[in-house]
């Protein structure tokens, strides 16, 4: 836990965005669905504001924690998308939960600098694997909307989830599908990073492992939708084990990266020695 590196902008940005995700969260059946809108509207900006001074207003880092709320992030960034073609989509008090949690545990853990001399690969490998994720857990935040849908229809119930059920499956694996080229990319990314920095094109460790069993899982997943029309509570299984194996990649992520930044921070300081 490194709380002193946090800036006095960092911890006011985000004590108001952890407050303003706080409102919807804890009262969502005490305030107005206008109230609840704002209040997540307000807590979105305050957000990225945050991650925004992370990385350009102070020395930007990077670790588990801060790429877990740039991922919470994207998905609330979906949803207000998809809110403005789907208006009775009804997911605030959980996207708002989630928003808080990561802010909290991103200023608690704000991980390792970033070293200006780094490779020019990781930028990009950083950002394909951030996006990679935001789109996997668009997916299960989806999933989830699906299956408590699914419940509510066979208890005849209300769905109550504010979007079909069909159009909530066809964004679902969307998403995946999206997800799925975009952690294609940020492998060839890391392969190519992995050459740059060790001189050989993979590292067999925990990240490469986990990160190619998911892909291994996902590229199964939409091959048995596309061939065999995999579906329903099944196919929902499967996200969620490649889900699984790409969030124990992505606290595998750490190590490597810290690793790789050293190295290029001790080349760095040599070149800049007389």
């Amino acid at each position: 836990m490194i709380l002193p590196s946090a800036s006095p902008v960092s911890w006011l940005l985000a004590l108001a965005a952890a407050l303003a995700y706080a409102a919807p969260a804890a009262a969502a059946s005490r305030l107005g669905a206008a109230a609840s809108r704002n209040a997540l509207l307000v807590a979105w900006v305050l957000h990225g504001a945050l991650l925004v001074w992370g990385l350009w207003g102070e020395a930007p880092r990077f670790g588990f924690a801060p790429a877990l709320s740039m991922t919470a992030w994207l998905v609330l960034t979906v949803y207000a998308v998809e809110r403005q073609l789907f208006p009775q989509m009804r997911a605030r008090w959980m996207l708002a939960a989630l928003g808080a949690a990561t802010i909290v545990l991103a200023l608690l853990f704000p991980g390792q600098p970033l070293h200006v001399k780094a490779s020019a690969w990781l930028p990009l490998h950083l950002a394909l694997g951030i996006a990679c994720y935001g789109l996997f857990a668009a997916a299960v935040v989806h999933a989830w909307l699906m299956t408590r849908a699914e419940r509510h229809i066979r208890q005849a119930e209300d769905p109550d989830s504010g979007i079909p059920l069909l159009t909530l499956e066809r964004l679902t694996f969307r998403f995946v599908t999206a997800g799925f080229v975009l952690l294609s990319a940020t492998l060839l990314a890391g392969w190519l990073f992995s050459d740059m920095l060790y001189g050989r094109a993979w590292r067999w460790d925990h990240k490469a492992v986990f990160s190619f069993l998911s892909w291994l899982v996902f590229a199964a997943l939409l091959l048995g939708r596309a061939r065999f029309g995999w579906r329903g509570r099944n196919a929902v299984r499967v996200l969620y084990a490649g889900s699984a194996l790409l969030l124990l990649a992505y606290v595998g992520m750490h190590p490597d990266i810290s690793e790789a930044l050293r190295t290029s921070i001790r080349h760095g300081l040599t070149h800049e020695l007389p």
